[in-house]
């Protein structure tokens, strides 16, 4: 097996690959299974134990996906001279993903040659969080993780304040802190607000600070410990809030029809904005696999590692190449394509809410597509590999 030589932290490049990889079967889901875009799989009236899981699972994608970007920034700094050198390169590449979120991968959710839909998204998210972190890490550590723990424990305070409307002060909540959708032109353009910013910027900083751990002179027993520590305390607690069933998320857990679907209901926690039990119950976890994974190598973590590297260049690859598979899939249901180009008539019409496959064909389509996409992957790690002289490439 071929490798490549790199500095990087092969742990934290297979958690990334992993839940890149877990993050291709929601979108397959999207533009395959029944309902596409336009079905609720958390609805506890509508969904089925397998579809939930399906869901479920692929919650730890963007958490996970902002976690580690802060950290990869805090260790970025760590080659740089000068904070002054960090914080332009954040802000630049924020700018750059925030760019690209709207042009380039709202394309490829849409298909829509004029844009008509706006989706503000987790590149967004991870783009306006960089921009803002470029300024915070002038902040002392401490400063840094006590803000990071502020927002994440307090910002469902805020919960209870929502907007509605199309006003400029109720848009920039939207960006803050509630997830909403805006008509403009009488239904010609719309803008959605997936990802407000506000928690995301809590788990963020809260990366960065995580990235000490992983510095080059860190005691790894010392770590490991943090890890469990963290793993298992946020496990932990993410149940007794849960069960407490007072303060953490949007929607509380509640008895349903059986203890299954009660089950459900109490995993069901809001990602939109990411409740802090949300994260708790997805970071949790991942403290505990990086504990796990750190000194494990065979040929599933080289797999993992080479996807972890090359996380921009598989996400919006692997965006083109599911719309186009579930273009493909449309036809064959006897349907015309171009539902599935999302302008906002199209989008608000549900046309396809009762459209798709059974979940077996999104879970062959899913390994499929990263199949297909993992040797353009590897290509481009090597090719990133050897040619770190050009400084672009750190955009990518």
């Amino acid at each position: 097996m071929n490798t490549v030589k790199s500095t990087r932290i092969e742990s934290i490049d297979i958690l990334r690959g992993l839940v890149m990889i877990i993050m291709a079967l929601d979108h397959v889901r999207d533009y395959t299974n029944t309902g596409y875009l336009f079905l609720d799989p958390t609805n506890m009236d509508t969904t089925t134990p397998g579809l939930f899981f399906t869901r479920w699972i692929t919650h730890f994608c963007a958490p996970v996906f902002v976690f580690l970007a802060g950290t990869s920034a805090f260790l970025y700094g760590a080659k740089k001279t000068s904070k002054k050198a960090l914080s332009k390169f954040l802000f630049t590449r924020g700018l750059w993903l925030v760019f690209t979120e709207l042009t380039i991968v709202n394309f490829a959710w849409t298909f829509d040659i004029n844009l008509s839909l706006h989706i503000f998204q987790v590149i967004w998210a991870i783009g306006a969080c960089m921009m803002i972190l470029s300024g915070l890490i002038y902040f002392p550590k401490k400063v840094l993780l006590i803000l990071g723990l502020l927002i994440l424990f307090g910002h469902n305070l805020l919960d209870g304040i929502t907007m509605q409307g199309n006003d400029p002060l109720a848009i920039l909540w939207y960006f803050i802190h509630q997830q909403n959708f805006v008509v403009f032109n009488g239904g010609q353009s719309m803008m959605f607000v997936a990802y407000p910013i506000l928690p995301w910027l809590g788990i963020m900083v809260l990366g960065y600070c995580f990235g000490n751990f992983y510095k080059k002179d860190f005691n790894v027993a010392i770590r490991k410990k943090w890890l469990l520590i963290l793993g298992f305390g946020s496990i932990a607690l993410f149940i007794v809030l849960r069960y407490i069933n007072v303060y953490g998320d949007l929607v509380p857990w509640s008895v349903q029809k059986d203890s299954t679907y009660t089950f459900l209901s109490f995993m069901n926690t809001a990602k939109y904005p990411p409740s802090l039990l949300y994260t708790l119950m997805t970071l949790g976890p991942s403290m505990l696999f990086l504990y796990t994974i750190e000194n494990v190598k065979n040929a599933i973590t080289h797999v993992l590692v080479v996807i972890g590297r090359v996380p921009f260049f598989y996400y919006i690859i692997h965006l083109y190449v599911i719309h186009f598979v579930g273009l493909i899939g449309l036809t064959i249901l006897g349907e015309d394509w171009r539902e599935l180009i999302m302008t906002p008539s199209r989008f608000m019409s549900g046309y396809l809410a009762d459209k798709g496959f059974d979940l077996w064909v999104t879970y062959l389509v899913s390994i499929m597509v990263v199949v297909i996409l993992y040797p353009f992957c590897n290509m481009f790690m090597k090719y990133k590999a050897n040619n770190r002289d050009k400084w672009w490439l750190s955009y990518l």
